[in-house]
């Protein structure tokens, strides 16, 4: 099949796509600097299909914040408060439980839980809610806590990382989301999230976790102050530690809202850098098998449009996401399931409901079964 391709400089990249050959450094800040959109999609559809064929998978899955208390001021953030702040919050153990009863139904698959750094909240006290949620909901599958969390915990009880992710794990804890990782340049977050932990804690945590034999999602927040070197630097940083453990299984680019936050200043993302942020992390992260569209973040009608530039996963039902709202989000906080399979089938591909770690939910009218 010809192709026509506005940029020389994709010309090779195409060939390396085309004989399946893994992209370098240089070639990923090519395709960040491209405005040839549409050789992008191309390949990064290219890729997608080898992988996937017109399979795009959601799941049905509700977030749960307990706390926006947080010790941290990173300039990026609309969600962190401090404790004296009136606006804060912090629920009680059995206000986490009553909250996930009230958006849990047979359907839910998934808790994808995350939070403030608390200055009080212990790591027994997140033991214990995560076997209370355990106890309620057997089924459902906890992902839990960012690799910026677990580096926290670790830091106020005084043990190792691998400590902590085991008493988690033990607690109840399956897997964890990916948040939290930014962007790995030092430059950058010295700027955007001093108060965190350094992109190389980020990465050992994962580490830890993976050959604890957790798996985790991934992620990259763009569109604030970091360059196209920037952002490659970051995938290639990924795509290494995935040669090592195999522990990723999503990885989800970030756009960075910047309402309500110290760097309110910046223009949001345009959906071009949307699309294009999707087509080159498929195209760079070729042992990570899936990328996801998250509809929250990029609307659902741009998610939906990238499920053609290299996503096979638009994401779940969520329920009351309040990260990305606080910073000015102004995407629906749910979508029914129904809307999900609309938006899926009318982009031309075939939807699979799927579980956390991506086994096929076959449901009835009442009770849901994982194919294993």
């Amino acid at each position: 099949m010809s192709v026509f391709i506005e940029d020389s400089r994709l010309k090779p990249i195409l060939e390396k796509v085309e004989a399946g050959a893994r992209l370098s450094y240089e070639d990923g800040v090519a395709l960040y600097r491209t405005s040839d959109i549409l050789a992008l999609g191309y390949m990064a559809n290219l890729v997608r299909e080898r992988l996937h064929g017109a399979t795009t998978y959601f799941n049905v899955n509700r977030h749960i914040n307990p706390t926006d208390v947080c010790v941290a001021s990173c300039r990026l953030c609309a969600f962190g408060k401090k404790a004296k702040d009136p606006k804060a919050y912090t629920m009680s153990l059995d206000q986490v439980w009553h909250v996930a009863g009230e958006g849990w139904t047979e359907a839910v698959t998934e808790f994808h839980i995350v939070g403030g750094l608390h200055p009080e909240l212990t790591l027994d006290w997140y033991c214990e809610m995560l076997r209370g949620l355990k106890e309620r909901f057997p089924q459902v599958h906890l992902k839990a806590f960012t690799m910026v969390e677990i580096g926290y915990l670790a830091e106020r009880t005084r043990i190792s990382v691998q400590e902590v992710l085991e008493r988690l794990r033990d607690s109840g804890m399956d897997s964890l989301p990916g948040g939290g990782a930014e962007i790995f340049c030092d430059r950058v977050r010295r700027i955007i999230c001093d108060h965190k932990i350094t992109g190389e804690e980020w990465l050992e945590t994962a580490r830890i976790a993976h050959r604890l034999g957790l798996h985790s999602n991934c992620t990259m927040l763009y569109g604030h102050i970091e360059t196209e070197e920037d952002r490659v630097d970051h995938l290639v940083k990924l795509r290494a530690l995935q040669d090592e453990t195999r522990g990723f299984v999503t990885f989800i680019p970030l756009a960075f809202h910047p309402d309500n936050t110290p760097l309110a200043h910046i223009p949001k993302t345009t959906g071009f850098l949307d699309i294009k942020s999707i087509a080159v992390a498929r195209l760079m992260l070729d042992n990570i098998p899936h990328i996801k569209a998250y509809w929250i973040m990029m609307t659902p009608k741009i998610a939906q449009i990238a499920l053609r530039f290299g996503a096979d996963d638009i994401d779940g039902t969520v329920v009351e996401e309040k990260i990305y709202h606080d910073a000015g989000a102004t995407t629906s906080q749910s979508l029914r399931r129904g809307e999900l399979l609309q938006l899926i089938r009318k982009a031309g591909r075939e939807p699979v409901e799927r579980d956390t770690l991506y086994r096929p939910v076959q449901r009835t009218e009442t009770t849901f079964t994982v194919l294993v």
